[in-house]
């Protein structure tokens, strides 16, 4: 039990004078620190509502004061000039074309029409031609492909009775009337062009076509069904990669056991920049064991972003992880209403390192080539950056948006660092961010999946188009090369019919090089 203040000596006193002073500095500290991290969490949701979303960065913050107040002797001469410059160009004859237009596309078809002088032409010769081009639009048509199989039978009655009949082609759904074109044009505008299928529905009830929702949400199941065997054959090949990039995206999907909610899945995302192989993986959930059917025998370079089940996967003695510096640098920059100097100091360095890799574009460095231009330009950059973070970090507030931002990097330091080991290694995750942008236009516009398997159909889609963008192909053409062919192609020669082995083939059927 403490005693009275009355009866505590000089030395007791004084010892409890400095306890409760320690106490008060300390809960003052907290106090500052919450301050600054709710300070923090005010700016980045002020930023998100009403500033420019893009992280973009510039040295010289200086800028000159706008003249808000013109002088009148000024404001009189300008006006002058201005009525000169306008009746001087209402004068001037407009130029016989235009001096940077684009040639329209060669490989479109061409529609002719002459057109003669009103005049009688009989006394007169041509001496040549003017051409004028322009760009139309013929809208799609549909059409009915009728297959008449005729019948014969034997001429001499022989006995046998055989009936020889043509063969059909091959049908990419077994009895249904759709073709092979209908159906690559509604997965493409569905999933490419994020048009839900009521929009599409909407468009045949205008050419007066009557197709039941239920049909046309048949088509779709039955088509990405048929195109699961391809699926599975990328899931294969992207297991056995040296190099992925992973990440995750939200998607809304509705569950029979939640009554009046929907159930929020993950698609998660693995990119491998070499060969441009992409993939979708729906999961239920968010969790460790979400990407374990893809990473848990990985071997090779993983890279992501800061989220904590990646670093259980990345911290295997057979993976490397490599961290995200596009991740690094959103902390900084949403740090700058706490510590403008010293984020724009961070932001600096950052700059630096991508400069680097600017230079190595630009030039068309190799792999080796771009690794020894690392080694020489971007290590520097990182070891002064380092020694700026030991000086700055016992000034910062652990828990400001600085000194998160700031324990962000040095927790993952080594990450960070890790793609110098390889000229073949991006420098952060913006690739495979961009693969996922069509899933976060999709959701805008038919907002959640029906049903777990549909959301597991909706990848497969999501995978090859993603595919077809990175390789710079006509995903509709491409699509429906695939249906025409699938049925029909040997399932050891499946992964020909992959994105970039059909490029090829298009290039050497054309005669140009692959």
């Amino acid at each position: 039990m403490s005693k009275p203040l009355d009866q505590l000596t000089k030395a007791e006193l004084i010892s409890l004078l400095e306890k409760k002073e320690l106490e008060s500095v300390r809960r003052l500290e907290e106090k500052e620190q919450e301050i600054e991290r709710l300070r923090g969490i005010v700016d980045r949701f002020a930023r998100l509502a009403f500033a420019q979303k893009r992280e973009r960065f510039e040295a010289n913050r200086d800028q000159l004061p706008l003249p808000f107040g013109a002088d009148p002797v000024k404001e009189e001469q300008q006006g002058e000039e201005l009525g000169k410059k306008i009746g001087y160009i209402r004068k001037k004859q407009p130029r016989e074309s235009h001096p940077g237009r684009h040639p329209l596309p060669g490989h479109l078809p061409v529609e002719e029409i002459e057109i003669h002088p009103e005049v009688d032409l009989s006394e007169m010769e041509c001496i040549g031609s003017e051409v004028t081009e322009e760009l139309d639009y013929v809208p799609a048509k549909l059409v009915v492909r009728r297959y008449i199989r005729y019948k014969y039978v034997p001429k001499q009655k022989t006995g046998s009775t055989k009936v020889e009949i043509g063969t059909l082609p091959s049908r990419f759904i077994e009895k249904g009337i759709a073709g092979t074109g209908l159906l690559a044009s509604i997965l493409t505008d569905k999933y490419v062009d994020h048009l839900p299928l009521y929009r599409q529905l909407q468009r045949f009830k205008r050419e007066k076509i009557p197709i039941a929702a239920s049909t046309m949400d048949g088509w779709v199941r039955q088509s990405l069904d048929r195109l699961e065997i391809l699926y599975d054959c990328l899931l294969e090949d992207t297991r056995s990669k040296g190099y992925l990039q992973v990440d995750e995206s939200t998607i809304k999907v509705l569950d029979g056991e939640k009554k009046q909610a929907a159930h929020l899945g993950y698609y998660w995302v693995y990119h491998n920049p070499m060969d441009g192989t992409v993939l979708f993986d729906y999961q239920k959930g968010r969790g460790g064991k979400a990407p374990e059917r893809m990473l848990k025998d990985f071997r090779g370079y993983l890279q992501t972003d800061g989220y904590k089940v990646y670093e259980c996967y990345g911290s295997r003695k057979e993976v490397t992880h490599l961290a995200c510096w596009a991740h690094a640098r959103r902390e900084f920059f949403e740090a700058k209403n706490n510590d403008a100097k010293r984020a724009e100091t961070a932001l600096l360095f950052i700059q630096k390192l991508y400069g680097v890799e600017a230079h190595c574009r630009e030039k068309g460095l190799d792999a080796d080539q771009r690794k020894a231009y690392r080694l020489d330009h971007a290590l520097p950059v990182l070891n002064g950056f380092a020694e700026w973070f030991k000086a700055e970090l016992p000034n910062v507030l652990p828990k400001s948006a600085m000194g998160k931002a700031m324990l962000y990097s040095m927790n993952r330091w080594a990450e960070l660092c890790n793609y110098l080991l390889d000229g073949n290694l991006e420098i952060d995750n913006n690739l495979i961010e961009n693969t996922i942008r069509p899933l976060a236009l999709g959701r805008k516009n038919y907002l959640f999946a029906g049903s777990h398997k549909g959301a597991e159909r909706a990848a497969i889609a999501y995978s090859f188009f993603a595919m077809c963008k990175k390789e710079d192909i006509n995903p509709y053409e491409w699509l429906k090369y695939v249906m025409d062919n699938i049925m029909d192609t040997n399932h050891r020669d499946i992964r020909k019919l992959y994105p970039r082995n059909y490029k090829m083939k298009i290039l050497k059927l054309q005669g140009r090089d692959c």
